[in-house]
């Protein structure tokens, strides 16, 4: 117990004092009844149970429990500060990755131009954009076989696209003059394929370590967030009153009060950049929100983390099967040679017609054929 009482009058020993001592004792503050009681009681201390005896010292301190609650701003606002800056670096980066991801957008576009297509001839033909909460719905329409999902014919044809893309930057990337002739002609035409197939797997696979802090993002709750920088901002406020009015009556002589007043002003800026950087911060993720989803309401920003989250869950397993149903070998080409033509490129064999057995709505050309290549295209 002095200990404590020294603390609440002594800078040093102040600091000593650990975060979670000081929340205990707080939840053991007297009411204003009690606390009277206490002062006034002056018989024979020993009658007093434990606890009473330990608040009856430190109600001998002016205003205790309001040190107390200086002292625990004190020791746990860098804490607490650099978990709300740590939030907002993943909500900027997410935003940013969302935004910037030029096979995301592709994903989307290609989701668009296939329910376009699915829907030719009636009111929803033609959409020029759609919510993203349609992704999550993507597994639910299957082919007549009942097992392929409209996810995975877009995945295949991204797979396609993607792979044809792969093959010419490796292809480019290469020196001409090592290239041999026999070289050109040892893969067979379905080698050239699987190739290909399997260069586009593993970049349709890797956009979710791509959209890495999206997934982090997700898991990030705005009201919580919101809350905990609002808590220190009423706390700053509540203990700037308690310096300017309570501890500025008192004639003690210690150094908690020039301890305070030191801290109250660093405590200050730092809770001042915590607001702005919040602001800041939210509105970029509503632009974010607005960017994909039009006029987007409210906490509709930090909801489009969840449902791309969920949807990269989706793509995962999506890809899984789509590898599965292939089981391609990985063939990796011979250092220096071709694994396509540029006739060959220009031309990709088209599906076979399960396409149309499976989704007889969908047209027969190919999706990479007709969609745009413009990678700053939006959907």
């Amino acid at each position: 117990m002095p200990t404590i009482t020294k603390a609440l009058r002594d800078e040093k020993i102040c600091n000593e004092l650990p975060p979670e001592l000081t929340r205990t004792l707080l939840k053991m503050a007297p009411t204003p009844d009690e606390e009277l009681k206490l002062r006034l009681f002056v018989g024979d201390i020993s009658q007093l149970g434990p606890a009473e005896r330990f608040l009856k010292s430190m109600v001998a301190v002016p205003f205790a429990f309001k040190r107390m609650e200086a002292l625990l701003l004190k020791c746990s606002l860098q804490e607490e500060a650099s978990s709300i800056k740590e939030s907002f670096v993943i909500l900027e980066v997410a935003c940013k990755e969302l935004r910037n991801s030029r096979l995301f957008l592709k994903l989307l576009e290609a989701v668009l131009k296939t329910g376009n297509r699915m829907n030719d001839g009636t009111f929803r033909g033609g959409a020029q954009a759609f919510k993203l909460d349609t992704l999550l719905k993507l597994s639910d329409v299957k082919g007549t076989d009942g097992k392929t999902t409209l996810l995975n014919f877009v995945v295949q044809e991204i797979v396609r696209s993607e792979g044809l893309k792969a093959a010419r930057r490796l292809r480019e990337s290469q020196s001409t003059a090592s290239v041999q002739t026999e070289d050109l002609v040892e893969d067979s035409a379905q080698e050239s394929v699987d190739y290909h197939f399997n260069l586009g797997l593993q970049v349709v696979s890797g956009l979710s370590n791509e959209l890495e802090n999206v997934r982090k993002a997700s898991l990030i709750d705005g009201e919580i967030l919101s809350a905990a920088v609002m808590k220190l901002s009423q706390s700053l406020v509540k203990n700037k009153e308690f310096l300017d009015t309570d501890m500025r009556s008192l004639e003690e002589e210690s150094k908690f009060h020039d301890t305070l007043t030191n801290f109250i002003q660093h405590a200050d800026q730092e809770v001042t950049c915590l607001l702005e950087e919040e602001k800041r911060i939210m509105s970029l993720v509503k632009s974010t929100g607005d960017y994909f989803h039009g006029n987007s309401g409210k906490d509709e920003g930090l909801r489009l983390f969840s449902v791309v989250s969920d949807f990269l869950i989706m793509l995962d397993k999506a890809c899984s099967m789509v590898r599965n149903s292939k089981k391609l070998p990985v063939k990796t080409p011979r250092k220096g040679s071709l694994t396509t033509s540029p006739s060959q490129e220009s031309c990709p064999e088209s599906l076979p017609d399960i396409r149309k057995q499976l989704f007889p709505a969908i047209q027969e050309r190919q999706m990479h054929n007709s969609s745009s290549d413009n990678e700053s295209s939006s959907p």
